[in-house]
């Protein structure tokens, strides 16, 4: 929090990094051989927040490639329909027993391709 009361800015990356949490455990990446990096985070605020508030957090997959894929979040304060931040992670699978990208793995790609996750 800042002097005026407000959430300060690197905090909204702790948002963004618990909510991609859901996406790790749905997709079982909790350990060495199965893992995901995050290679960039592109974020816009657009509002602040004033502490305390209640928050809610949408993402979903925007784009898959061959070894990295987008995740796209947008922070909400609950009952509010514009977002405060938008961003935009872009993750890399990995493996870090033999310290290098793999293929993107398939339940990311299943989870890309139902609609309900859209």
């Amino acid at each position: 929090m800042d002097e005026f009361g407000h959430v300060n800015n690197a905090v909204f990356l702790s948002y963004i990094e618990d909510a991609r949490i859901t996406f790790f455990k749905r997709w079982n990446l909790c350990n060495k051989k199965k893992s995901i990096i995050v290679a960039s985070l592109k974020i816009d605020y657009i509002s602040q927040i004033v502490h305390p508030s209640s928050l809610i957090v949408g993402q979903k997959i925007s784009r898959i490639g061959n070894k990295s894929f987008d995740i796209e979040s947008a922070v909400f304060i609950l009952d509010k329909k514009v977002p405060v931040a938008l961003t935009i992670v872009t993750c890399v699978c990995f493996d870090y027993t033999k310290n290098e990208s793999v293929l993107v793995y398939k339940e990311i790609k299943e989870d890309y391709e139902d609609p309900k996750t859209a």
